[in-house]
């Protein structure tokens, strides 16, 4: 039986037990959501030490080198700004995928096959190693023809936050770009032509008309990229990033404290995920309903 949401002229309890109902109503795990926050709380309250100065370590507002050290800022920061470049790469690979022209079919194709087949941890490194030398030769080289130019390239320095989003961008664009290419191709061609029958352009049918039906479809798939790419964040400690699990580290570090410090970190990343998750079933759900 379906729950609706409370009607006027009950009391606030039942009221609000109504509305945790209708919130939780077709997903469960939201109760194991909830029963892990509140074993991260009660081990901080009942056991303060150490779980107590753990956690303001893990989440504490430190300023090192002029940098914001929280670890779970930084983690979320990292996975969202990564996300955003993501899903521009993602669409427009997706869209050069599908492509007519055979150039640009097989220069995003091409893409994807090379990316797909080096590891991230392996994007990461080079982008903060290789990357730099790069540049350097670049410059050089361009030095020959336009000395301010090629100085500048040769002056840039890459920020540890800045290398992680360009490998995170690089290494699961080609990954999203293949979830856009499959939701586009999921679409009935009569869907693109009867949109240009009404006079719209390529570039207007996909949209209005295409891409808007393509999200319903891809949304599952975004939403597992996005909490992979969570999980993932944690490869950034190589980089000297100070997100989760470097902090967790540099603790152990101090205190010797492995076991309980991994398992706080463990059950924070556990936290972040089945949060994220849940969000994305219940758009995924919404959107289910709207198209119904």
């Amino acid at each position: 039986m379906a729950v609706t949401p409370p009607a006027s002229g009950t009391t606030d309890t039942d009221s609000s037990n109504r509305l945790l109902l209708w919130w939780l109503h077709g997903d469960r795990w939201w109760l194991l959501f909830f029963a892990v926050v509140a074993l991260v709380v009660g081990l901080i309250t009942l056991v303060p030490e150490p779980y107590a100065d753990i956690w303001h370590f893990l989440d504490g507002a430190l300023i090192k080198d002029n940098r914001l050290a929280n670890g779970i800022a930084v983690t979320l920061a990292i996975t969202g700004t990564s996300f955003v470049c993501i899903l521009i790469v993602g669409i427009v690979g997706g869209l050069a995928r599908v492509s007519h022209s055979k150039v640009i079919s097989g220069a995003a194709s091409l893409y994807v096959e090379v990316v797909r087949g080096i590891p991230v941890l392996v994007w990461l490194l080079w982008i903060w190693y290789a990357l730099p030398q790069v540049l350097n030769i670049v410059g050089e080289t361009t030095a020959n023809f336009a000395p301010g130019l090629g100085q500048s390239i040769m002056d840039i320095k890459l920020d540890p936050f800045v290398a992680a989003v360009i490998g995170f961008t690089v290494a699961y664009g080609a990954y999203m770009t293949e979830v856009f290419r499959a939701g586009i191709q999921s679409i009935p061609r009569g869907q693109m032509e009867a949109a240009r029958s009404l006079g719209m352009g390529y570039l207007q049918s996909m949209r209005y008309v295409i891409l808007p039906q393509a999200v319903r479809v891809i949304l599952p798939p975004i939403g597992n990229e996005f909490v992979t790419l969570l999980k993932d964040s944690s490869l950034v400690s190589v980089l000297a990033v100070s997100d989760l699990t470097r902090r967790g580290r540099e603790y152990v570090a101090r205190s010797f404290l492995s076991f309980d410090t991994f398992t706080m970190v463990a059950m924070i990343y556990l936290i972040m995920t089945l949060f994220f998750t849940r969000l994305f079933s219940y758009l995924e759900r919404r959107l289910a309903v709207e198209k119904r």
